[in-house]
């Protein structure tokens, strides 16, 4: 679960070609065969898209450029975290605030009020979620990553924070499905990728040892 999402703003570069100045144009771009205008698209679409366009950057996760994959992470986020609700995002902002300062009471609080006005956000979950990771009610975590899910099934930042929540559990083998799940929709998490690999070797060491 990511405490903060990442905030895209276009590239002003000489290497970067003339930014899309239409959903159209973003669109072709977005099937460019240069990767900077592949880029170009992705911020257009994680500045001015909506849910519905969150496929087309699930398919970029897996493009062949690295920056191009980089850009797709941080377009998702940025698209999950708009709530098309001034006040909301005010709330939003507010909560990862509360959040950073260690007042997870507070946080908690806020992100209700974000999640009982607008129940269909499901970053408002998410970030409730992680607070209640980050205050250690494991329990309230998991239900709020499920709210998640039920809104967004490929939020990868959900499915790795309920892998993190069996892993403190002590629950690995559920802990290992859910990064593979995470890892299965966003392949570049190396954290992840690590997180499986330790798991695993830890399971192999407990099956050896009886």
């Amino acid at each position: 679960m990511v405490l903060l999402a990442s905030a895209l703003t276009l590239v002003a570069a000489p290497a970067f070609p003339e930014p899309p100045k239409s959903r159209a144009a973003a669109l072709t771009a977005l099937s460019s065969a240069e990767a900077t205008a592949r880029m170009e698209a992705i911020v257009w679409l994680a500045n001015y898209g909506n849910m519905a366009d969150a496929p087309l950057l699930h398919e970029r996760l897996r493009d062949e450029s690295a920056s191009v994959r980089e850009y797709a992470e941080d377009g998702l986020w940025a698209l999950w975290s708009r709530s098309g609700d001034g006040a909301i995002d005010k709330l939003m902002a507010r909560g990862v605030d509360e959040m950073q300062a260690g007042n997870h009471k507070a946080a908690i609080a806020t992100f209700s009020e974000v999640v009982k006005r607008k129940p269909e956000f499901a970053e408002g979950w998410n970030k409730r979620a992680t607070v209640h990771y980050l205050a250690g009610d494991y329990k309230r975590s998991i239900a709020d990553c499920d709210q998640v899910l039920k809104r967004n099934p490929g939020h990868f930042g959900a499915l790795s924070g309920l892998g993190q929540i069996y892993y403190q559990l002590e629950r690995y083998d559920e802990s290992l499905a859910w990064f593979r799940k995470a890892l299965e929709v966003n392949p570049n998490m190396v954290g992840v990728e690590l997180n499986i690999k330790g798991i695993e070797r830890l399971l192999q060491e407990r099956r050896t040892r009886t």
